[in-house]
């Protein structure tokens, strides 16, 4: 599988540079995104701009991402997404459980406002 990571304080953006995210690539980017979570990365903004189809498998790498994420209080984004995996994410009714935008700015922003919020909600937590 074919990919890159561009690492930063806050969030890993990865960049998979494949056309097809089926059963031969899908275990490759689940070991990637369990081992950039195990490395203590919690928000992760999967650029999707190469992607032109998925399958299952797919997905199921994906969800697993989306549920690393949200375990360890982070966010886990899709961006750039074309128009065959989104209908596939929209059939699958994935589209209301993930996060999906735009454009990586959007992603950052995205990752952003959740750190904000949930330091927020740890300033709420510790006061009361």
């Amino acid at each position: 599988m074919k990919f890159t990571i561009e690492k930063t304080e806050k969030y890993v953006l990865f960049q998979l540079n494949e056309e097809k995210l089926t059963s031969i690539s899908a275990p490759d980017l689940k070991t990637e995104l369990v081992t950039l979570n195990a490395e203590g990365y919690n928000n992760i903004i999967l650029n999707m701009s190469d992607v032109k189809y998925a399958d299952s498998s797919g997905l199921s790498s994906i969800l697993i991402g989306n549920r690393l994420c949200s375990n360890s209080g982070g966010l886990f984004v899709m961006c750039n997404i074309n128009d065959h995996v989104m209908k596939l994410l929209k059939i699958s009714q994935l589209d209301t459980i993930l996060t999906l935008l735009n454009t990586v700015e959007e992603g950052i922003d995205a990752v952003f406002l959740h750190e904000i919020e949930n330091g927020l909600d740890e300033e709420e937590d510790s006061a009361e």
